[in-house]
């Protein structure tokens, strides 16, 4: 999935600056940003108040819309590097195709996790004919410095292993939790998991204390450490704990997402990850000339034309690598 707003800007990101060595209860409210004629999405990082949870940079949820007599997501090919995009469904579908020939379609819990690296471009749409609901999450990771410029590559993985336990189930998207190991490729210590709670469980979720953590609603009513989180909003948890209680105040969808906190600054426009606004500025450049990002052959349309950089230049607080 893209950042469609046309009035994109850079901002900062990652950094030890922004994170919180404590554990901490950070209820975060989405904006809400419209993603092409008839899917709107809620956009809980980057947040005006947090920027990053470990190396998730990005996360999107939408739905569940109810598309039946709708065309559902329809993103044009655009361009992406620097990071790993992750798609996520609770309901629906996703046809995925890219510039290096990939096609899928995603289901749900499902995992659809494109390592741009240096450069990339893709397009998704709802397939046709499609299920009456689109539900899910889109997710980016920032790439470290000595793997942001690798070959792209995409993997499809409609197998995932599970961690249970009394009235939970535990996909592990990303990374490692409680000994389970996504097939996922990660390049820093990372975690993403969907959790499925039944109505009246209550239950401790063992964490890294090392990692820092936030909680993404999908669905239902659940207590994150004793908070209310609604569906769409995002709960920061900050970094040292070993576990987390949760209750479910109905049967509930949560994402579970963490990681090593993200030492080096980065720079992100758009729909790329860099370490200066130069960087950023020739990647625009390079889309709309037509090289390096390769082309998205099937898609019936033409590629998103990228916003304007604006004239004052950002750069990250740090040294850059």
């Amino acid at each position: 999935m893209s950042n469609l707003d046309r009035q994109a800007t850079p901002s900062v990101c990652g950094g030890r600056g922004f994170v919180v060595a404590e554990p901490v209860r950070e209820l975060l409210s989405p904006r809400r940003v419209p993603l092409g004629e008839s899917t709107e999405v809620r956009r809980l990082l980057p947040n005006l108040g947090r920027r990053m949870v470990g190396a998730w940079a990005f996360v999107d949820h939408y739905g569940p819309d109810d598309i039946a007599d709708e065309p559902g997501m329809q993103v044009p090919p655009h361009p992406h590097m620097g990071l790993q995009t992750v798609s996520w469904l609770h309901e629906g579908e996703v046809l995925h195709r890219d510039s290096t020939g990939a096609l899928a379609t995603i289901r749900p819990r499902e995992l659809g996790i494109m390592t741009s690296g240096r450069a990339i471009s893709h397009s998704e749409e709802s397939p046709e004919p499609h299920g009456r609901f689109l539900h899910g999450a889109q997710l980016w990771v920032a790439l470290p410095a000595e793997h942001r410029h690798i070959e792209p590559h995409f993997q499809h993985h409609t197998d995932l292993p599970r961690v249970t336990a009394p009235g939970l189930t535990a996909t592990v998207v990303l990374g490692s939790l409680d000994g389970a190991t996504s097939p996922g490729p990660t390049y820093t210590p990372i975690v993403g998991a969907d959790l499925a709670l039944a109505h009246g469980t209550e239950v401790r979720l063992p964490l890294d204390p090392d990692f820092e953590y936030a909680v993404l609603s999908m669905s239902g009513e659940a207590h994150v450490d004793g908070v209310p989180v609604l569906p769409g909003s995002m709960l920061y948890l900050g970094c040292g704990r070993s576990g987390l209680p949760l209750r479910a105040e109905s049967d509930a969808g949560l994402m579970l997402l963490g990681g090593e906190p993200f030492e080096e600054e980065i720079i992100m426009f758009w729909n790329w990850i860099g370490r200066s606004q130069e960087e950023i500025a020739q990647a625009r450049e390079d889309w709309m000339n037509g090289t390096r990002f390769g082309e998205v052959k099937g898609y019936d349309g033409p590629p998103l034309a990228a916003p304007e950089l604006p004239a004052t230049p950002l750069k990250p607080r740090g040294r850059v690598r």
